[in-house]
């Protein structure tokens, strides 16, 4: 496996990141301490979590990822120097949004929770319009100035957005986005039009999530019938269509020749990709993250990426 770089940053990793949603929510504290011990036993080093994970549940009111993360680096000694730890703001109540308080006050908090002194990767987790971009980017410089961040990022930027972001970073000297988290994968390929030649151009590190769309590109969903195999089945009802069957025919062929699952091929195929720095994808067992470290081993061959492009374009 290569290091990738995480834009002009200086970080770099691995083309699998772990996605933190699950930590406290359908991986418990013990499971979560066991996916992550096997993760970095593997050597890969990027975990990527928010602090509203898991606020949706009931019961939860944000920051159980990371909680369970700080817990998991406390019970390990020297695992802080193997990790490289990304978490996003600007989605959790009160603090939903960029502006300068809320900055400062989600940082502490992430900080305290995740029980470390820096973050290495802090992620703008959705655009906040009614916030001037210098105002937010002069806040992450005042967090890296006093070393409690390494790098910025940004997730779920359109391109000219982004491309104003880069700008307003350029013309007032202050930190710029070095890493951009989208969604991406077989089925939704939209930030090939701009988002990509976009980073590439401004070496940006595309950090991908819905690597699987939400499950469907395991294959374990062909018909409507299959939609009741588990809770997440009503979010892939879009894809049952003539694409989505296309797709789950290249990905069978694909993954019969190298004796490899069909979510191997499907992740294996979004880091792969040019312009992708690493594919978010997330764990609730330890069977289910031997198939994600076989998947950021599995080489696939020009003849492959075309079936799988062909498929689905």
């Amino acid at each position: 496996m290569d290091l990738r770089p995480l834009g002009k940053s200086g970080l770099k990793t691995r083309p699998w990141a772990f996605g933190g949603n699950v930590f406290g929510w359908t991986a418990d504290k013990d499971t979560s301490f066991a996916l992550l011990d096997a993760f970095i036993g593997e050597g890969f080093s990027l975990i990527d979590t928010a602090d509203v994970y898991s606020a949706w549940v009931p019961g939860h009111k944000g920051g159980e990822s990371e909680t369970v993360i700080g817990e998991w680096l406390a019970a390990r000694p020297g695992a802080r120097e193997k990790v490289l730890i990304a978490t996003k703001l600007g989605m959790l109540a009160p603090n939903n949004g960029l502006n300068a308080s809320q900055i400062e006050t989600a940082a502490e908090a992430s900080l305290k929770r995740l029980g470390t002194d820096v973050i290495d990767l802090y992620q703008s987790h959705k655009d906040d319009e009614a916030t001037p971009l210098d105002e937010t980017l002069e806040a992450y410089g005042k967090l890296i100035k006093a070393g409690k961040v390494r790098a910025i990022g940004a997730s779920n930027y359109e391109a000219p957005r982004l491309a104003e972001a880069l700008k307003v970073s350029a013309d007032k000297g202050l930190p710029r986005y070095e890493t951009l988290q989208p969604a991406y994968n077989l089925m939704d390929r939209a930030i090939e039009a701009q988002v990509v030649p976009l980073c590439q151009k401004e070496d940006i590190g595309i950090i991908t999530y819905y690597s699987l769309a939400s499950g469907f590109l395991s294959g374990k969903y062909r018909s409507e019938a299959d939609l009741k195999k588990s809770a997440r089945g009503g979010g892939v009802k879009k894809y049952l269509n003539d694409k989505g069957f296309a797709v789950l025919k290249a990905l069978d062929e694909v993954s019969e020749t190298h004796k490899a699952t069909p979510a191997q091929v499907a992740a294996a195929w979004v880091m792969a990709k040019p312009g992708i720095t690493a594919a978010i994808a997330s764990a609730t067992s330890l069977d289910q993250m031997k198939d994600l470290t076989a998947a950021a081993h599995l080489a696939l061959t020009a003849d492959d990426m075309a079936k799988l492009d062909a498929a689905s374009a």
